[in-house]
């Protein structure tokens, strides 16, 4: 068994965490990680050999490989994912529990010589830029070479990640193996309390990429509270306006609201005329710290986009589809005849492979890509990415976004009071289901902040810690609620979206800026129909009316659900929740 050939008191620890690992799995060789281009050509050239990757296009799609994941492997696993605290109350309503000394006795077992015939690679890696004080850093060992290709692309990964960590002294501990990849036998183990992360049994990325949603949300959410600082679903993009000011969102959304449309986001041409330009800082995860002038500064922690593949299109987000031209790592999605990567919304052409390999033709009723395929690759690859992703000390928040998918009730845009409002506003946001989702339309699921998969703590004491950053000298960005996806009475989608989104942006920037108007509700701020910018765009007088208006009995049925959400916390929730719910409620009644 070998060690890294740096020696120094700092390393040792990992040495050490790394000859313990190894004496339990039983690999037949350890790799330290170091990130050249020269390891990686070595890796993706195995994977070719053993069938791991598959070789696209080279003429359209250069340096671009499709992986096929086991059948039963392809998507984040809830109902395993578990939150070992010492108390399980800290762990909360929204997590699965599992007392530590258990969680760790079943998890060794599992890892007991499940690395023979395996290579044991050692990934240090950072979160966000690598001289940034916002970043976090973290070694994943894994026995997978395709985590280790992808977290090359989705973090700061090898030697400078490794001299970082030598520096601090400190580093999230996660343990990988894909196991025998049987259903049975996955549990992606989370142990805040002492910064480590076991996950077994799964190659996917949400489960195996130790990077992402374990460590730069579940741990790094424990991390920030204790250390002063937000760790969130969130997407963050600049706007530059004609005067060449740059303005900051970050926004959080669930999954299908377009979080990433939104992030990539193409102004009208009237707007582009003019000046306005969208550029990129992320579009899943932001980090944010009060800065010395009371902002909230954020860093993206990731290096890459690990998105979605299918509904990724020309029209719906043509710089994601410019960001896939090269150096993307596909998995799971279909093959054309021509040997390009295809999937469902993409273009009208019929692939001859699905995702898991076997012949495809037009007449077959199933999809061709799985529905969560998916793309890796390289920020920088995006045409709207923004070069202060790097910037360490990240970029100031004017504004925070939360939004879902509601088809009724919620108008396209409101603004919050204050912040206790706001953070209540984030607490009970939540989509409606569709029909082909559960059998049922419209059941309402609510999902605080977009991180009921990946808060890593009691969602109360979560709630609290929104709550703590309103203090004297606070500068705190203006929250905001946005509904795209609010349907008329005959089921059609009331507003265009996409690109028009950038009109609601607008507003957002005069209220922040103090140049806009707005009607008081209630609810919040809405605006008046003619201080959104609507030149292009028709609405009928039933999308006028639902878009920029609410109805008061609907709302007053919504807070009573909302007050009887925040019940199911108990003592733990802050009260100034509950107290801001009554408020409203007492304004709608």
């Amino acid at each position: 068994m070998s060690q890294h050939k740096q020696s120094g008191s700092s390393l040792d620890e990992l040495n050490q965490w790394v000859l313990e690992v190894a004496q339990l799995t039983r690999p037949d060789r350890i790799h330290w990680c170091d990130g050249s281009d020269v390891e990686n050509d070595a890796l993706i050239a195995q994977m070719l050999a053993d069938g791991t990757l598959v070789k696209l296009n080279e003429q359209t799609h250069p340096n671009s490989y499709l992986h096929r994941s086991h059948p039963d492997d392809v998507a984040r696993v809830e109902h395993l994912t578990f939150v070992c605290t010492s108390e399980r109350d800290d762990a909360g309503p929204n997590n699965h529990w599992m007392a530590p000394d258990q969680a760790r006795a079943q998890m060794k077992s599992l890892f007991d010589g499940c690395m023979k015939g395996r290579t044991l690679y050692v990934v240090p890696y950072c979160m966000g830029p690598i001289d940034s004080p916002l970043s976090r850093c973290g070694v994943e060992i894994t026995d997978s070479p395709y985590v280790v290709a992808n977290m090359r692309i989705m973090t700061r990964m090898g030697a400078a990640a490794l001299a970082r960590i030598e520096r601090e002294g400190s580093f999230v501990k996660g343990l990988h193996s894909t196991g025998e990849l049987d259903p049975d036998r996955r549990f992606i183990m989370h142990f805040p309390e002492d910064l480590e992360i076991q996950s077994f049994g799964s190659g996917y990325g949400g489960n195996a990429l130790l990077g992402k949603k374990c460590h730069a949300l579940r741990i790094a959410s424990h991390q920030a509270r204790q250390e002063g600082w937000l760790a969130e679903h969130m997407l963050i993009l600049g706007i530059e306006n004609p005067k060449g000011e740059t303005h900051y969102i970050a926004a959080a959304f669930p999954s299908a609201c377009g979080k990433t449309n939104l992030a990539m986001l193409i102004p009208p041409e009237g707007y582009r005329q003019d000046g306005w330009k969208i550029t990129t800082i992320g579009d899943d995860i932001c980090w944010m710290r009060p800065g010395k002038d009371g902002r909230l500064y954020a860093i993206n922690p990731e290096a890459g986009f690990f998105g979605v593949a299918p509904g990724t299109s020309q029209k719906s987000n043509p710089n994601a589809l410019a960001s896939i031209r090269q150096n993307t790592i596909f998995t799971n999605v279909a093959v054309t005849d021509d040997n390009q990567p295809w999937w469902e919304g993409l273009d009208k052409r019929v692939p001859v492979t699905d995702w898991k390999g076997n012949a495809y033709d037009g007449s077959m009723t199933h999809p061709a890509a799985h529905p969560n395929s998916r793309f890796t690759v390289s920020a920088k690859e995006c045409p709207s990415y923004s070069p202060r992703a790097e910037d360490a000390q990240g970029v100031p928040i004017s504004a925070i976004v939360f939004g879902g998918r509601r088809a009724s009730l919620v108008p396209l845009v409101f603004e919050a009071r204050d912040w206790a409002h706001g953070v209540l506003v984030g607490a009970a946001m939540g989509s409606e289901t569709t029909a082909a989702a559960t059998g049922a339309v419209g059941v309402m699921r609510r999902d605080p902040m977009a991180m009921k998969p990946f808060c890593g703590y009691n969602f109360a004491d979560y709630f609290d810690h929104w709550l703590s950053f309103d203090k004297a000298g606070a500068k705190l960005p203006k929250i905001f609620h946005v509904n795209w996806f609010r349907k008329g009475d005959g089921g059609d989608f009331l507003w265009p979206g996409f690109g028009d989104n950038m009109r609601v942006l607008e507003w957002m920037l005069k209220r922040v800026e103090g140049s806009a108007g707005a009607v008081e509700t209630p609810i919040g701020h809405l605006p008046k129909i003619e201080d959104i910018n609507l030149d292009g765009v028709e609405l009928t007088a039933e999308a006028s009316e639902k878009l920029f208006g609410y109805d008061r009995a609907g709302w007053a049925s919504e807070f009573e659900h909302i007050g009887e959400y925040l019940q199911e916390y108990g003592t733990r929730m802050p009260e100034a929740l509950p107290g801001e719910q009554r408020r409203i409620l007492g304004f709608l009644s």
